[in-house]
């Protein structure tokens, strides 16, 4: 997987589609981002005792990873992450720019 925690986002499909955020926490077993304030959904919770009341939470679920697409700290244009590797180190690129990340 190649986006980490800190990455710039933009949703590309579903609801949410157009909006931008930082990814907040990564799901590499899952493929997914966890992006705040996007992908919110409501949760009904029952009463669980006389002092705490029902409510209604408002949660935010993780994306799928195939439903963005990152966006260069760079050249600010959206596009697709690549390897560089040199010697012992290991680097993300920007595809269309060729920076490093």
């Amino acid at each position: 997987m190649k986006l980490k925690k800190g990455d710039s986002v933009k949703i590309i499909k579903g609801k949410d589609k157009g909006k931008q955020g930082k990814v907040e926490k990564a799901y590499p077993a899952e493929n997914k981002v966890l992006i705040p304030n996007v992908n919110l959904y409501k949760r009904h919770l029952k009463k669980r005792s006389q002092q705490q009341p029902s409510e209604i939470v408002t949660l935010t679920k993780p994306l799928p990873i195939s439903n963005v697409s990152f966006i260069c700290p760079k050249c600010k244009k959206e596009s697709r992450l690549g390897y560089k590797i040199e010697k012992n180190s290991k680097s993300r690129i920007c595809l269309k720019c060729k920076s490093e990340v």
